[in-house]
């Protein structure tokens, strides 16, 4: 997956541009970045890399917390469990 697949709406890359950006603001755009990510995996790699490209200009910005709590937080879904079968 190459950098602009990673972030083709540009959420993440903007919140680093935007001034006075609040922590709370990047819980809800990295929210937003994830659920946008219906057709490819999100996980510690996709978060990683984010962090590679942005977190060493801006240690201290509050989307890099976010990315970093991001990496220990974020779990892949486990699949469907309902249903009779469930019930059996």
């Amino acid at each position: 997956m190459n950098d602009k697949d990673l972030d083709p709406r540009g959420l993440i890359s903007e919140a680093y541009r935007m001034e006075d950006v609040t922590e709370a603001d990047c819980r809800v755009i990295f929210l937003d970045w994830v659920m946008g990510a219906r057709d490819r995996r999100i996980g510690p790699p996709e978060i990683a890399r984010l962090l590679e490209l942005h977190a060493e200009s801006a240690p201290d910005h509050p989307m890099t917390k976010v990315l970093r709590e991001g990496m220990t937080s974020i779990s892949v879904a486990p699949g469907r469990k309902g249903g009779s079968r469930a019930r059996r």
